[in-house]
């Protein structure tokens, strides 16, 4: 079984019982690739440095990030510098051979730059340019493959490799949950979104209305509903992985006792591959 395991950036996400479950998981031989984000890291680096980090609202309702050039030589110097770094090396304390990877590294991940974005601001549709970002369309699943076949533990964070219009390429931001999603689909694992919440809540404010799983299209416009804010692109990010061929994919609390191996044991709110609409079930449903 292989495993991803995605360890959010927030600033109440602490790593350390994460980095040990996944020691205890090697020792027990499984493969774990681990990729992380960092957003509160960056945006706390650009605040230091005299900048305001900017964050834009998509037409449809989701928050994000937008990055300008500025933001973007933070983002490499922060990501795949030093969280990345600090990961790997907690993890050689730990006992683990761990190995920090960056998007950009051998073509990890990749897809096209997307220069220019569209945002809602003030009610009105707009397009904002001198954006530094892309939507991951391919993963180098064979140098995952070969790293753990060689008993390495792969760290993975983006940038990615952004193909310019020009054939050329350059760093460029991606989601974290949605590369963690892309991994995961390529290797056919199971993924874990470890995260500040123990789960998706029906009511965001009451952990006592936590979904405990989904396993049918009907189950899963439930937990679409239900999420809001950050958990809506976990809830994407689910939905894309699945969609490429994850085994499961599992969102938990980062903070619980052997967070991992507790969120593959039913711990979070777990969706399966049944979530998906079958197509021919689609196809009769725009046909009625």
């Amino acid at each position: 079984m292989t495993v991803v395991v995605k360890i959010g950036g927030a600033r109440a996400v602490d790593p350390e019982g994460a980095l040990a479950d996944v020691a205890s998981l090697v020792d027990e031989g499984e493969d774990v690739v681990l990729t992380h984000g960092g957003s509160t890291a960056v945006d706390e680096t650009l605040e230091e440095l005299g900048e305001e980090p900017t964050y834009v609202e998509t037409p449809g309702g989701v928050v994000g990030r937008f990055t300008d050039e500025r933001t973007m030589d933070v983002f490499k110097m922060v990501m795949p510098g030093k969280l990345n770094t600090d990961l790997v090396e907690s993890l050689h304390n730990e006992g683990v051979d761990a190995v920090g990877l960056s998007g950009t590294d051998g073509k990890l991940l990749s897809g096209k730059r997307k220069s220019a974005v569209r945002v809602k601001e003030d009610g009105k549709k707009k397009i904002k340019r001198g954006d530094h970002s892309g939507k991951i369309e391919s993963v180098n699943a064979d140098l995952l493959e070969t790293t753990l076949a060689g008993g390495y533990t792969p760290v993975v964070s983006v940038p990615i490799l952004g193909k310019e219009k020009s054939g050329g390429y350059t760093a460029v931001n991606a989601d974290a949950d949605r590369a963690a999603a892309a991994i995961a689909g390529a290797l056919e694992a199971d993924l874990v979104l470890l995260t500040d919440v123990s789960g998706v809540y029906e009511d965001p404010d009451d952990e006592a209305t936590k979904i405990e799983s989904a396993a049918t299209p009907e189950e899963f416009a439930g937990v679409k509903d239900a999420a809001e804010g950050f958990m809506t692109k976990k809830v994407m990010a689910a939905e894309e992985a699945l969609e490429g061929g994850a085994s499961s994919v599992v969102v938990a609390d980062a903070n619980a006792d052997e967070p991992i191996s507790s969120a593959l044991a039913g711990e979070g709110t777990t969706l399966e591959p049944g979530v998906l609409e079958d197509e021919d079930d689609a196809e009769t449903e725009a046909a009625e």
